[in-house]
């Protein structure tokens, strides 16, 4: 089989129509009750259990990649299959490897743990480390309203690599520009401003191309997220403000991939998807130019229509045994404790955290639904300190980019920001990596952030260090 039966010209269509509660492992279609904590503190039986049941004690450079302890052995025996998975490279269609090949002809990485290494955070590359392939970008070009759409001659992801024999569709220049502030008690700091060029074209002149940068996230704790109740995320969303607080978050709508009725975002920068199998297979899709059973055809434009021809790795390539093997082991991956959850100097950060405005979208806890499927993620209260909305953070953020509004963001849980350097050796947050450190991170927020960001700025430095001390215990 080529690849002209799976490949799609930009635009088209080429969705699965599958069983979604047999594929997906979905929540009940119709939660529990569930009770509501209080949107500024974190109950103290659950500070070091971020993920209830789930929670691993590892401060380790591998605390992000122990399995749930509360799985059984036979279930942690599939947990181990699919990170075996997980870190295994995809090969060139055709391969020795028939359960594995297939890759590209254009892509972004040649595995899952080459952007989350260690099912960590992703970081831009460096002169030092030019191949690093933990950011990647969605690529557009702006229309005279200003919307975004896909390019013509690119699509809709920018893929800096190829197999052999076939021209990436280019390069992406960085480079950063130091920014000036003060925080209110005199101290100086400096934010770094990205600029983003694509070069060396493979597919014709990028025109006015637009970029947008996209960070690998941390993988764990997704299947709690997954499960949090429907009825919880609508109850925190406040879309017009009505209480008044300067606070708008709202619910991501977008159509199931699989089902084609409506679903809640839940999942990426953007609350584009609304789960972990349906993430996954966008990630497969995007990044490696792997199909899989939800996501059938690789985007090819018609200046790439020769790939096409190309051989590939079978339909879909990666089979649906083993896509699933992968969704099971992101889903049942521990949440690292947190390490001193009841310190002087974390307890006073966490009460600042909530003072100056922060938990009013980093929602400290919640609790999934009942799920027999899955009983390791079933009724458990945890806390990532997310509501999983969509916020406006300003036009010093915004990119253009859907399917939410250019300057809005689902907001990133927290849980293991401190965790980040120890397992990936950085600490660059925010969706491009530019923020070095939790603190550049909270002076980049503006939008509906702006007043818990100026509440910050005008601490005194211990206060700061306080604040910077609980998020980083997260």
């Amino acid at each position: 089989m080529n690849r002209s039966n799976r490949a799609r010209l930009a635009g088209g269509r080429g969705l699965l129509a599958l069983a979604a509660s047999a594929l997906l492992g979905c929540p009940p279609a119709t939660p529990a009750a569930q009770p509501t904590p209080t949107p500024d503190a974190t109950p103290a039986s659950t500070r070091a259990r971020s993920g209830g049941d789930t929670t691993v004690i590892n401060a380790s450079p591998a605390a992000f990649a122990q399995p749930a302890p509360n799985m059984s052995a036979a279930r942690s025996d599939d947990h181990f299959v699919g990170n075996s998975l997980f870190n295994k490279n995809w090969i060139v269609a055709p391969g020795t490897a028939k359960s594995r090949d297939g890759l590209g002809p254009l892509f972004n990485a040649r595995s899952c743990s080459a952007c989350h290494f260690k099912d960590g955070r992703g970081r831009a590359p460096t002169p030092e480390e030019p191949d690093l392939a933990g950011l990647l970008f969605k690529i557009g070009l702006a229309g005279d309203d200003g919307s975004i759409s896909s390019h013509p001659l690119y699509g809709s992801q920018f893929q800096d690599r190829a197999i052999e024999g076939v021209a990436p569709e280019g390069r992406v220049q960085i480079t950063y520009q130091e920014v000036a502030g003060t925080y209110a008690d005199g101290s100086a700091f400096s934010l770094r401003a990205p600029t983003y060029r694509a070069t060396e074209p493979g597919y014709g002149p990028f025109g006015e191309v637009r970029l947008a940068p996209r960070v690998a996230p941390q993988v764990f704790g997704v299947g709690l997220l997954e499960r949090i109740p429907a009825e919880r995320l609508r109850a925190l969303a406040d879309p017009e403000d009505a209480d008044g607080d300067g606070i708008s978050g709202r619910v991501s709508e977008v159509t199931h991939p699989v089902t084609g009725q409506p679903a809640i975002g839940r999942f990426g920068w953007k609350a584009e998807q609304p789960g972990v199998a349906t993430q996954t297979a966008a990630a497969f899709n995007g990044d490696l130019g792997i199909t899989s059973p939800i996501f059938a055809e690789v985007e090819l434009t018609p200046a790439q229509a020769e790939l096409a021809k190309l051989p590939d790795g079978g339909a879909p390539e990666v089979e649906p045994k083993l896509f699933d093997a992968i969704v099971f082991y992101a889903r049942t991956l521990a949440v690292p404790a947190r390490r001193q959850p009841e310190g002087a100097q974390v307890l006073a950060g966490e009460r600042l955290f909530a003072e100056v405005g922060c938990a009013a979208c980093h929602t400290p806890t919640h609790t999934t639904n009942p799920d027999e499927a899955f009983p390791e993620l079933s009724a458990q209260t945890f806390a990532p300190y997310t509501d999983l909305l969509l916020h406006d953070l300003g036009p010093e953020l915004a990119d253009g980019f859907g399917p939410a509004e250019g300057r809005e963001w689902r907001t990133p849980p927290l849980w293991g920001i401190g965790l980040i350097k120890v397992v990936n050796g950085h600490q660059e947050l925010l969706h491009d990596g530019r923020a070095r450190g939790v603190a550049e991170a909270i002076l980049w927020h503006g939008g509906e952030a702006e007043a818990a960001r100026e509440a910050f700025r005008e601490l005194d430095a211990e206060a700061r260090a306080a604040l910077i001390a609980f998020v980083e215990d997260l």
